[in-house]
């Protein structure tokens, strides 16, 4: 089982990306890839060419998106999505979601960082 590795869109807070790879997860930043200004379509489609999981504060777009991938076909390796709450809490819960969860099980999934308290 592997690692998750993560790409922030730019919703994200910036430190995200840093903090976590601190504590050696691998992750990658819209602004460290150049994808400023990408649609949320082209941010899902980068994360897909790169196997990575996006995280993102996009409550609204992204979990219609994951079903979208699901109805027609198309797979993506996880979308989690997060409510606007302090980094603290979002660096918290997303090492406890990665201590769980490897990348294989994330594969066409969507995961609510809520849940991961």
């Amino acid at each position: 089982m592997s690692k998750i590795k993560l790409y922030t869109d730019e919703d994200m807070f910036g430190q995200v990306a840093p903090q976590l790879r601190r504590r050696t997860y691998d992750v990658l930043s819209t602004p460290e890839a150049g994808n400023l200004g990408l649609s949320d379509n082209q941010q899902l489609e980068f994360a897909i060419s790169q196997g990575r999981t996006i995280l993102t504060f996009n409550i609204d777009d992204f979990p219609r998106m994951h079903y979208e991938c699901l109805a027609t076909g198309r797979n993506h390796y996880g979308i989690i999505v997060s409510a606007q709450v302090h980094i603290g809490a979002v660096v918290k819960r997303c090492l406890n979601l990665m201590s769980v969860l490897s990348a294989e099980e994330m594969v066409n999934r969507l995961e609510y960082l809520s849940n991961w308290q």
